[in-house]
């Protein structure tokens, strides 16, 4: 008797491992928005799903520049992928970095290791654009990642600090002067962060200087901020941060950037503080599958989000140029192409009817003016001041990921608002 238990079992657990062979092998590459999104609507298909990240969180990008401002601590903004996934028994988290993908033998490169899929799904982002000038990396602050957001934390309370120390009044006012390049969203909201900052967290922290006597400048190669907007919610903008005390360079690109400042136009800035939120370019996805890149370094794809002739590599979020679709690079549009692209593997594996060409449904642009005004844009209706604020602050904290997040941001902001104190204010990492 026992032997032919012994037998049964051992027939079921080969079964079983037959089973699990003969499942599709769903490979995500990114725990960006798009990844996954795609990751959490793939928990109930019959089917292996890896998800491949190079960081173990999830990270709430938007709000970075809270961070580099001391609105924030990072755990606020982000949170483990293995977490967010716990309960999909049918996924695991891969912490590794992507070297390549293998199109004919269908695996995706971790070095020497590989990584099989029957359907893929790249979503890997972007980096920060510097237009052919890299050199600027070395001296500039970038906002793509918490190492980035800190070491600008870092940055600017240093300035303010050795602006402190210093008997040199030249150098007092280099480390005084901060200038933003790049009037998108990130620059307009990184600029009314900083004079915010200045202003009012720091005003009473200092005995020999007054860092209400700051000098922040934004600069903007194009005739005004925030391109992506109406006309007249850029006007507000604008004033806006001129009540903050921005100063404001538009119309004029940077042409040389160094460690002691920058040259716009023929005026040149003397600053030990220069931040670069002027543009980015995909990831090296188009590399790995041997294309042509697009617009920004991204991948052409089809309607359906697929590399031509590959129906089986999808490419979303910032990596991915719709053709003749154009797209912004925004979160919304990669939650939504991550939750689309489930969908279409889902009634692959399933043999249903495929849903048509992705269509993105514009949920609206908005961008902060300080911690009391915004501007956003619904298309049908545009709005200003602290109504258009609070749906600001209600939209990110919708989109944020845990309700541990979404109350500490929640209480952080109110208190932050009705103080003017940033607990955030550490200063980390090597000098």
């Amino acid at each position: 008797m026992d032997d032919s238990v012994a037998s049964t079992a051992a027939s079921k657990l080969a079964v079983a491992e037959a089973t699990a062979v003969q499942r599709p092998r769903i490979v995500i590459v990114g725990a960006g928005f798009g990844g996954l999104e795609a990751a959490r609507h793939l928990g109930r298909v019959e089917a292996d799903v890896a998800v491949i990240d190079c960081r173990n969180f999830h990270l709430f990008q938007p709000l970075l520049y809270q961070v580099a401002t001391a609105v924030l601590s990072p755990a606020d903004i982000a949170a483990p992928i293995r977490s967010i996934l716990e309960p999909q028994r049918n996924t695991r988290v891969v912490l590794e970095r992507v070297s390549g993908v293998d199109i004919p033998g269908r695996a995706v490169l971790i070095g020497e290791r590989r990584v099989p899929y029957d359907q893929l799904v790249i979503a890997t982002g972007a980096r920060d654009a510097y237009f052919g000038h890299d050199e600027w990396a070395s001296v500039t602050s970038a906002l793509k990642s918490i190492e980035e957001a800190t070491a600008m934390r870092r940055r600017i309370l240093m300035a303010f600090e050795r602006a402190e120390d210093s008997d040199d009044e030249a150098e007092r006012r280099r480390l005084l002067t901060f200038v933003i390049i790049g009037g998108g969203p990130t620059g307009v909201e990184l600029a009314g962060a900083l004079a915010e900052l200045a202003t009012a967290a720091l005003a009473r922290d200092f005995r020999r200087i007054d860092p209400r006597t700051r000098r922040i400048v934004l600069v903007e190669a194009g005739p005004r901020l925030l391109p992506s907007f109406p006309p007249r919610l850029s006007k507000v903008a604008e004033r806006g941060l001129r009540q903050l005390g921005v100063e404001l360079r538009l119309g004029g690109p940077v042409s040389h950037c160094d460690a002691e400042g920058a040259v716009i136009g023929d005026d040149r800035i003397e600053s030990r503080t220069l931040i670069w939120a002027a543009g980015v370019v995909a990831s090296p996805a188009a590399v790995w599958l041997d294309v042509k890149p697009g617009h920004g370094g991204r991948v052409p794809v089809g309607p359906d989000l697929t590399l031509p002739g590959h129906p089986e590599i999808f490419v979303i979020g910032d990596t991915a140029e719709v053709l003749g679709s154009p797209l912004p690079g925004v979160a919304p549009v990669a939650k939504q192409q991550g939750s689309y692209v489930a969908q279409v593997i889902a009634s692959r594996l399933s043999g249903e009817r495929q849903p048509g060409p992705f269509r993105y449904h514009n949920l609206g642009s908005v961008a902060a003016i300080g911690r009391r005004q915004a501007v956003v844009d619904f298309g049908w209706v545009r709005l200003t001041g602290r109504i258009a604020w609070l749906i600001w602050a209600v939209a990110h904290i919708y989109y944020l990921i845990g309700f541990r997040n979404r109350i500490a941001i929640a209480i952080n902001w109110l208190w932050t608002y009705l103080t003017n104190e940033r607990g955030a204010r550490l200063i980390t990492g090597p000098d």
